[in-house]
């Protein structure tokens, strides 16, 4: 029996990014409308209006108004997002450029708010953006009773040195783009500290047991995996990727998670402190997922997929 079509569902991001290719390869094959908003091809390419009404949205010269549910993949809408080029324009006019990408922020993230205040469900809601930020994210989990690393954001190299004497520590970048390194005796001179006067840093303790990888989706914990990787920053350098069975109170952990930062789904980073325990690294709100489907044998894309056509439908 051929399904009906109840609803739109809306996927955000490059069109040609393996992920977006791949939710919406599976949602055709439920037969469910989707539609793809290429937001790096916006607006040089891709056309978007809006009007004074909530649901007054076109897309491509398409009504798509109030759609069934929305999957943010990115948004592309600063200079240093991943997969976006701007040196050339950066370096002709660095002014106009960075004008020119906080319009199109405004915009898209307008239209996300549109979709949140229509009651859309969207994976995430820019409501949740907030904790995206580290320094907001853990502390929240913190607050909540959840554990996490002790960790230090600071441009005081005194504070960093106070810090060093309580244990083995890391270092990384508060947003991400480079590999964790382990905080030593020479990162702790005068000229090495001095550094900070360009940048804050991330400082956290050294956790030695095995890294996780764990998706929530919707309330329920849908793939846990363990990672095996000789180095302290495992991106990249992943040996093993295994399927694990977490203990119940650890899942239920990484729900409730997802529901102090406000995230409908996510893939979170933990690692098993000295005792064992698996502390919270990181919560994602727009997870990567082929790989460790592909390596670990789970389908993340999967149930994605199966959650987004039960809104197209109704369910």
């Amino acid at each position: 029996m051929p399904v009906t079509r109840t609803g739109t569902v809306v996927l955000l991001g490059a069109r040609d990014d393996a992920h977006v290719q791949e939710v919406a390869r599976r949602l055709r094959a439920e037969d469910v409308d989707t539609v793809v908003v290429d937001t790096r091809a916006f607006p040089e390419e891709t056309r978007l209006s809006l009007t004074e009404s909530l649901d007054g949205i076109v897309a491509d010269g398409r009504e798509v108004g109030r759609p069934a549910a929305v999957y943010l993949r990115g948004l592309h809408a600063h200079p240093l997002a991943f997969g976006v080029d701007a040196q050339e324009a950066m370096d002709a006019d660095w002014r106009t450029t960075l004008t020119a990408f906080r319009e199109k922020s405004a915009l898209l993230l307008g239209l996300l708010g549109r979709w949140e205040r229509l009651g859309v469900p969207l994976y995430n809601p820019p409501s949740s953006d907030w904790s995206m930020h580290k320094p907001a994210q853990l502390a929240a989990l913190q607050a909540a009773g959840l554990p996490v690393p002790r960790t230090l954001w600071t441009n005081d190299a005194e504070a960093v040195r106070r810090f060093a004497r309580e244990g083995r520590g890391v270092y990384k970048p508060v947003v991400g783009g480079a590999a964790t390194r382990e905080l030593s005796e020479a990162d702790l001179t005068d000229e090495r500290l001095a550094a900070l006067s360009a940048a804050p840093v991330t400082f956290q303790e050294l956790l030695p047991g095995e890294n996780l990888r764990v998706y929530v989706l919707d309330g329920a914990v849908i793939a846990s995996l363990r990672v095996i990787s000789p180095s302290l920053d495992f991106r990249q350098h992943e040996e093993r990727i295994e399927q694990v069975t977490l203990p119940p109170e650890v899942a239920h952990g990484c729900v409730k998670a997802c529901e102090v930062l406000g995230l409908r789904w996510t893939g979170m980073d933990l690692k098993r402190d000295a005792d064992g325990a698996p502390r919270i690294l990181e919560l994602n709100g727009s997870a990567m997922f082929l790989g460790f489907d592909a390596r670990g044998g789970t389908d993340v894309a999967g149930h994605l997929t199966h959650a987004l056509a039960r809104h197209a439908r109704g369910g």
